[in-house]
This record gives C-alpha cells, structure tokens and sequence, in this order.
C-alpha cells in the first residue's frame, strides 16, 4: 500500500502551509523567484520575527520538510498560462480589429 502524504494537491502539509501562508496572494513577487531564494525568504523572516530559541528551532526544522522547487515551479507556471492568455488576447483583438 502506498502512503499518499499530499496535501490538498501539494507535495505536503509543509509545502501547502507555507506557500499560503508566505506565498500566496503575492503572485507578482514569486514570478521569477528561484526555490533557493524563497527558502532564504522563509529563513530570514523567520530568524527575523522570532527570539532564538525553541519556537525558532521548531519553525526553522519545519522549513526542512518544504518542496521549495515546487512551489518555485507553480508560480512559474502560472506566469506561462498567464503569458499565454494575454498572447490569445492580443492576437483575438488584432484580429477582429
């Protein structure tokens, strides 16, 4: 049997909380963000809003466990379907004049 660990459609609880909770509704910001850069984003507002110790020990060790390359690719995605849109856009309106 197969231990399915997704959660709703991410690799993970931790890759889907923290691109909600860090991530989402800043589309713009991520568009062209690399996996490393977002993890050090995490990291730095992390070790910048909390005092050293176990709360920050435990939020950093939860970073571990994020899919960082997934969460890079779906903004990168969805900047192509929104590329594409727009180029559709464009070529129906040129189009019908």
């Amino acid at each position: 049997m197969k231990n399915d660990n997704t959660y709703n459609g991410w690799t993970n609880y931790e890759t889907w909380r923290v691109n909600l909770e860090l991530f989402n509704g800043d589309d713009e910001a991520w568009r062209h963000g690399s996996s490393d850069g977002m993890r050090e984003f995490a990291e730095l507002l992390i070790e910048e809003s909390t005092d050293e110790g176990i709360g920050r020990d435990y939020a950093l060790a939860f970073l571990q466990n994020v899919d960082w390359q997934e969460i890079a690719e779906h903004y990168q995605q969805d900047e192509e379907e929104e590329e594409s849109i727009l180029g559709q856009h464009a070529y129906t309106h040129n189009y019908n004049g």
